[in-house]
């Protein structure tokens, strides 16, 4: 397998169980990092600073912003997010696949300046599904859930930009199929370039 870590972005309507699926993830595998992002948005009950989000005023986000101290940054539903630059690099440097929870837009900012960014997209098994999600989830208003349905028809045009669709059904099927793509992509010969320019120095010592 690869030395370097893999950056993994993914994302999905709101409702469709993208922060479970990570948590399972963390859970039953080691060589996860799960980066945290900056966000100006109010924390939801029983959220805390520095777990789920690092929650800051907008005039720290735009300085992070001009520092260069963040990988991407988007605006969704009038609120700022934006991943902490330093972490990511950190982590994958010590072999950590790093699991990014983004919207499409900072996910698709990501891909242009890392190519080798796997972006997967985690989806409901229908519509329908996704609002009762939505509206089970009890910290949102009527108006919120609204704009939340109308985004999700936005992103759905870009869907066909990611690498992988998956389906999260069945938490724990879908969390097994999130790994196995994930540690696919340690055996793509673009993210072994060390290993094969090691095997070809070895080879040429034969000739």
């Amino acid at each position: 397998m690869s030395e370097q870590g893999v950056m993994v972005v993914i994302s999905g309507f709101s409702g469709a169980g993208k922060g479970t699926l990570m948590k399972e993830l963390l859970k039953r595998y080691p060589n996860y990092a799960l980066s945290i992002s900056c966000t100006t948005r109010e924390p939801r009950s029983g959220e805390v600073n520095g777990r789920e989000y690092y929650f800051i005023t907008e005039e720290e986000f735009v300085r992070m912003i001009r520092d260069d101290e963040l990988v991407e940054h988007a605006c969704y539903c009038g609120c700022y997010y934006g991943t902490p630059r330093a972490y990511v690099e950190q982590k994958m440097a010590e072999g950590k696949d790093v699991l990014l929870e983004i919207e499409i837009q900072g996910a698709l900012q990501i891909k242009e300046k890392f190519p080798e960014t796997v972006l997967i997209f985690v989806m409901p098994p229908s519509a329908e599904e996704l609002k009762k999600r939505l509206c089970g989830r009890g910290t949102e208003s009527e108006a919120v859930i609204n704009a939340r349905l109308h985004r999700a028809v936005e992103e759905a045009q870009d869907m066909d930009r990611y690498d992988y669709l998956l389906i999260n059904d069945n938490v724990e099927q879908c969390a097994s199929l999130l790994h196995e793509v994930i540690q696919s992509q340690h055996f793509k010969a673009a993210s072994q370039k060390g290993r094969i320019e090691k095997i070809r120095r070895e080879l040429k010592s034969f000739t």
